[in-house]
């Protein structure tokens, strides 16, 4: 078990590992739709990358779901075949959100020995979400 401080400083030193392994400027915030963010996710359990759309408004995050879901076989063919869509996904502060995401499983911050698995994980799975967002943009966007 770690202690609070060792938690944040182990989590700094993955996320500052993962930058120089992969420098790269990501999208992530910067998407240009209010409210729709792409995310990495990495706890105790899993490793996530993911879309999160979290405006406060249930309709503005229903429309925005929808326009995702109508683009599902084409991000399942030809990006990410097993993405996984979530209308209602709870974080752990409670606050549900809608998500599409990939997930590696079994593996923990806390330990380094499946850093690497997960930064290559991370930075394989970001791309391809990134070229699909770019790509249908506009159409998610209108």
């Amino acid at each position: 078990m770690f202690s609070k401080e060792d938690s944040k400083k182990i989590r700094q030193e993955f996320w500052t590992t993962f930058g120089k392994e992969y420098p790269r400027k990501w999208l992530l915030y910067n998407t240009k739709i209010k409210d729709v963010t792409l995310k990495f996710t990495f706890t105790t359990k899993k490793a996530q990358v993911s879309i999160d759309i979290e405006p406060d408004d249930k309709l503005i995050r229903a429309y925005y779901y929808d326009r995702f879901l109508s683009l599902k076989a084409i991000i399942s063919t030809d990006f990410l075949e097993n993405i996984i869509f979530e209308e209602s996904y709870e974080l752990e502060n409670g606050k549900v959100i809608s998500r599409l995401y990939v997930e590696l499983p079994k593996v923990s911050i806390h330990n380094k020995s499946t850093w690497n698995d997960t930064m290559i994980f991370l930075d394989q799975h970001m791309d391809k979400l990134e070229t699909f967002f770019l790509e249908y943009k506009d159409y998610i966007k209108a």
